[in-house]
Parts: C-alpha cells; sequence; structure tokens
C-alpha cells in the first residue's frame, strides 16, 4: 500500500508578544507624528509695523500679519479676526516688529483709560519718555506756602508725551506730561490740578539697556 502523502504546509504559528509588540511600534511612531505635526503648526498674529507709542490708534495698516508657533498661548496676541473694523487704541509701548500683546491694546470705543496733562511741581527725570510707566504723587496745597504729606495719586499711568515748554519757560526744562490715566481717577487729578497742588511723577520701571 502506499503511504498517504505528507502536508509539508508549515501550520501558520501566531505569538500574542508579537503582536503586542508591533501595537506598540505603530503607536510610538503615530505618536511621534502627531507631536511633530502639532510643534509644526503656526498661527496668523499682528506685529507692529512701526513703534507704536500709548494712545496711537492702530489699524490694519499699522500692523503685519506673521505666521509663527505659539502653541498654546495664541490667545495672548492679536490675530486677524480679533481687530475690530474700527481699530484699537494702544495702552502700552509696542517696539517696530513686536508681536502686538492683547494686553496691550484697546478698543476704542469702552476704553477704561482717558489721557490728561499735567504740571510737574518738580523736574523730570531723565530715563521717562513716551510709554513709561510712572507712579503720580501729590501733596495737596493747603495754604499758599503750604502743602501736605505727599500720596499717589494715579499708579501706573502711561506716559503719551513729553510737552516741550515754550516762551519763558522754554530754559526750564519738561514739565508738562500728557498721561493715561483710569477713567475712574481722571476726577481726582482736575481736582489736584485744579487745587494747585503739588504734582511729581516717579518712574515704575526702566526698559532694558539695547
Amino acid at each position: 500500500m502506499s503511504k498517504p502523502a505528507r502536508n509539508t504546509r508549515r501550520r501558520f504559528w501566531f505569538d500574542p508578544r508579537f503582536a503586542i509588540g508591533l501595537a506598540l511600534v505603530v503607536a510610538a511612531v503615530g505618536g511621534v507624528y502627531l507631536i511633530v505635526s502639532a510643534s509644526d503648526q503656526t498661527t496668523a498674529v499682528f506685529t507692529a509695523r512701526s513703534a507704536l507709542a500709548v494712545g496711537d490708534r492702530v489699524e490694519a495698516a499699522d500692523l503685519v500679519p506673521t505666521q509663527v508657533r505659539l502653541g498654546g498661548t495664541g490667545d495672548l496676541y492679536v490675530t486677524p479676526d480679533r481687530l475690530p473694523d474700527d481699530g484699537l487704541v494702544v495702552t502700552r509701548t509696542i517696539a517696530a516688529g513686536e508681536l502686538v500683546p492683547a494686553s496691550a491694546v484697546g478698543r476704542t470705543t469702552g476704553t477704561e483709560v482717558t489721557s490728561v496733562v499735567v504740571e510737574l511741581t518738580s523736574g523730570l527725570a531723565a530715563n521717562i519718555g513716551p510709554g513709561s510707566v510712572v507712579d503720580v504723587w501729590s501733596a495737596r496745597k493747603t495754604d499758599p506756602n503750604t502743602f501736605g504729606p505727599p500720596t499717589v495719586l494715579v499708579d501706573q499711568a502711561a506716559v503719551v508725551r513729553l510737552v516741550e515748554p515754550t516762551g519763558l519757560v522754554a530754559g526750564g526744562g519738561i514739565r508738562t506730561l500728557e498721561i493715561l490715566v483710569p477713567k475712574d481717577a481722571v476726577a481726582a487729578v482736575l481736582e489736584s490740578i485744579a487745587n494747585r497742588d503739588a504734582i511729581a511723577v516717579v518712574p515704575v520701571n526702566e526698559p532694558l539697556e539695547q
């Protein structure tokens, strides 16, 4: 009798450890891909075309859309879809080419600050200029030659501009400033000016040297 033909086909051998290892490799590759893809995503935000001073009104023509990688910090900056049709008002000095922080601008309507011109009793520090942040101090005038103790009238007011002296006082140095103050502090500032109180400003911060 002839022997039955032997089945020469090999049985398929499946090792669960192989499947687990393959799944881990695929997951690792997919995770790396997602991380790289996320880090490569850019967001369009505005940079300042030129230096912007406190109080400037900013429109689209003053800004340059720039693609940058911000990760999860995109909400901290002004993007094209956040720019109102009537523009924005600068509340903190922005350098040319700087990303425009959302905290450095405000809407033209409903802005919580307004500009006031104050005349100082004392001289102006050399490091104070447009964009500086200052505390405004005042000493109440009680008699023609008597003043009370100084107190902070407005804290962290932004300097808009220095008013150059003219006429007979031109040689006395700058003693008049235009500053941005909160609207709820305007009445106190105007009262101090009308009372001829002694007013001085003290810088809060000083920029790093270039």
